[in-house]
C-alpha cells in the first residue's frame, strides 16, 4: 500500500492513499457509495432553492441532535473549536472545503446559501 501519514505533534493525525486503494479499503468495509473523487459544482441558486437543506445558522442544533461534541466534529473537519464555535455562532462564514468537510461529517449533502 502507498501511504503518506501525516502528523502533528509527533502524532500521526492523516493518512494519504491513492484513490484506487482508497476505493478498495471501501468496498473491502462494504460502504456501497464513495464521496466522488471531485465534487460537483452546484449554483448558487440551485443551493438556494434546496428548501430541505439546513442553513448554517441550524449547524449547532443539527450537530447536537446527531450527538456530536464540537472538538470532536472541528478535529474532523481539521478546524480549531473555536473557529467552529464561530461557525456555529455566525461570527464566520466558513469556505468551501469546510462546507463539503462539515456536511460530509454530518450526513448533510449539502448546504442552502444565506439570502
Amino acid at each position: 500500500m502507498d501511504l503518506q501519514v501525516i502528523s502533528r505533534d509527533g502524532e500521526p493525525e492523516y493518512a494519504v492513499l491513492p484513490w484506487a486503494e482508497y476505493q478498495a479499503l471501501l468496498k473491502a468495509a462494504g460502504v456501497s457509495r464513495a464521496p466522488e473523487a471531485a465534487p460537483s459544482v452546484q449554483s448558487a441558486a440551485s443551493a438556494a432553492a434546496d428548501s430541505d437543506l439546513p442553513s448554517f445558522d441550524q449547524l449547532g442544533s443539527l450537530r447536537q441532535a446527531k450527538g456530536v461534541e464540537l472538538a470532536v466534529l472541528a478535529r474532523a473537519v481539521g478546524i480549531s473549536p473555536s473557529y467552529l464555535e464561530m461557525i456555529e455562532s455566525g461570527n464566520r462564514e466558513p469556505d468551501a472545503a469546510i462546507q463539503r468537510s462539515l456536511a460530509w461529517e454530518l450526513g448533510v449533502p449539502g448546504w442552502r446559501g444565506e439570502a
